[in-house]
């Protein structure tokens, strides 16, 4: 077992009081939540080995080229301020998965596009939950209080992290 001393994350089972009603939802909303834990730990990983295992063969994607003309010249620090490039923009360096190397664009973050936000830090490093291992990340930025709220699956969250912002989706201001 690692030692996580400093960190509450081993604490969050402990913490818990149970698991949280959920608001009533439809029975699409249902059928996707019940669906989530299959189709993101089996079926995406598949379907995405063989969708890049295609365009490897066909020579770069065309929203890998897009995101390489978005790759900023000069790396962000903390404490830039940027743009959020337009949700037309972003959407050209998207999969069919709506991901940038790995990284999901999510719906909710539309409502960022075409504004001014402050880098709050560039990661290094992250803690993957799913594992508890430290990974390495580049090109991945956090903009100054740019939370998640909750997913339509789920439902609302009050944790507020962070959302994962690829570089090509910002700008320099």
């Amino acid at each position: 077992m690692m030692n996580f001393e400093g960190c509450q994350l081993p604490c969050v089972p402990k913490l818990s009081l149970g698991r949280a009603p959920f608001v009533e939802q439809t029975f699409l909303g249902r059928v996707k939540k019940t669906l989530a834990v299959p189709w993101n730990y089996h079926v995406k990983p598949l379907l995405k080995r063989a969708y890049y295992a295609s365009t490897r063969n066909d020579g770069d994607a065309s929203a890998q080229v897009a995101a390489k003309g978005f790759a900023p010249a000069i790396p962000f620090e903390r404490g830039d301020w940027v743009r959020v490039r337009s949700r037309e923009e972003i959407q050209s360096t998207l999969d069919p998965f709506k991901e940038l190397k790995g990284c999901a664009f999510l719906p909710f973050m539309a409502q960022y596009c075409d504004t001014q936000q402050r880098v709050f830090r560039v990661m290094k490093f992250f803690l993957d939950e799913r594992d508890y291992k430290r990974k390495k990340v580049r090109g991945v930025i956090l903009l100054e209080n740019v939370f998640c709220t909750g997913t339509p699956a789920f439902g609302e969250c009050d944790r507020c992290c962070l959302l994962f912002w690829r570089e090509e989706w910002l700008e320099k201001v």
